[in-house]
């Protein structure tokens, strides 16, 4: 298949392992950080870790959907199931984070909720269509990549004059977010070396919004593709980068990503869309201008101007190491409850829900066996 076969082949695999090992110096480490949760999990299905010297140090980010999703969030949801009898559709993977007491939508549906699993924002809309007699509230959720079709439903509702649907606005932001891991691992030094870019993400937003680390950080960065030649060509390129003391923005994914981005996307975006003041991030705390609302134009939409569903704060599990982990302040092996009392059928953190969380990637290829 064109585009994948060729970025798998084990032969060029090896190549690129032995030219990455004659580029490392073998008196520093280096720590890479791939930032989307798509990168973990081809990561730890292809074994790359395996391929790498031991000095080059791959460090898992917060690039999961689910995963950075705040306990407080998912109880809004809950209690707009529970509360207000409203049908709330969402993906598959949000069904099973666990909330407040580890309780979690499934278990709202158990106990009466109509939850639905739904597989695009449009499958929402139909149900509101379905249904006009009832509340329909779409869980929206997603970094740059799911945003778009979130806005284009909103607009289609409103042309229609679709009354009774409205969507729950938990869009993140990826550069936001970079930003905010940098700050919080200035303390620490120069653990963090470089960053592999995410891929789909920068489809939509382009290479431009990342020029920021480079300037203002000093760390280079590299947008990579999903597949194993991709992130190892990346890995390639960042110690290339590091060993010449430059920081630049380099994108290795040119088959799909431009510097611009999408231009029709971002506009839609724009259009329905704007920035919060902030959001919090599980294990990341309250970032400036990280996350979107719905705006003004249309509010009539909007679930948090529909429903009076106050947020609070949740600290997370005392035993889940899910937050350090979207930091990458620590891996899935140094959570005591990892593999044991957490695992994908019985999940404490939403780092093991997610397959592009961290735990669930880790546990899944047994990467934890290590």
């Amino acid at each position: 298949m064109k585009y994948v076969d060729e970025f798998r082949d084990a032969t060029l695999g090896r190549g690129l392992a032995r030219a990455i090992a004659a580029e490392v110096s073998s008196h520093r480490n280096y720590h890479l950080m791939e930032f989307c949760g798509g990168h973990t999990h081809a990561i730890a299905r292809h074994g790359i870790p395996d391929l790498l010297p031991a000095n080059v140090h791959l460090i898992h980010g917060p690039g999961c959907p689910v995963c950075v999703l705040p306990i407080g969030r998912i109880d809004s949801a809950i209690a707009l199931a529970l509360d207000h009898g409203v049908i709330l559709c969402t993906y598959g993977d949000v069904l099973r984070v666990p909330a407040s007491g580890r309780r979690s939508l499934l278990q709202a549906r158990a106990a009466g909720a109509d939850v639905r699993m739904v597989y695009s924002s449009l499958d929402a809309l139909r149900i509101a269509r379905e249904n006009p007699d009832r509340e329909v509230v779409f869980f929206a959720i997603g970094f740059e990549t799911t945003t778009p079709p979130t806005a284009a439903v909103l607009r289609q509702a409103k042309a229609t004059k679709v009354k009774n649907f409205t969507a729950f606005c938990n869009h993140v932001l990826t550069p936001a977010a970079i930003r905010g891991i940098l700050d919080s691992t200035a303390p620490e030094g120069a653990r963090l070396d470089g960053i592999i870019g995410p891929s789909h993400v920068s489809t939509v937003i382009g290479s431009r919004p990342y020029e920021f680390v480079a300037e203002e950080y000093h760390r280079p960065v590299v947008i990579a593709g999903f597949e194993p030649l991709d992130v190892m060509q990346s890995i390639l390129m960042l110690i290339r980068q590091i060993n010449a003391g430059r920081a630049e923005v380099e994108n290795e994914f040119t088959r799909a990503v431009s510097r611009d981005g999408n231009l029709k996307a971002q506009s839609l975006m724009a259009d329905i869309l704007e920035p919060r003041p902030a959001f919090e991030w599980r294990g990341l705390g309250s970032i400036p201008h990280s996350a979107l609302r719905i705006n003004a134009a249309y509010g009539d939409f909007d679930t948090e101007r529909r429903f009076s569903i106050p947020y609070r704060a949740v600290a997370d599990h005392k035993g889940c190491e899910c937050g350090a982990i979207l930091r990458g302040a620590k891996e899935p092996r140094n959570c005591r409850l990892f593999g044991t009392a957490c695992t994908p059928e019985n999940p404490v953190g939403s780092c093991m829900v997610s397959s592009e969380g961290a735990c669930a990637a880790h546990y899944t290829y047994g990467r934890h066996r290590d």
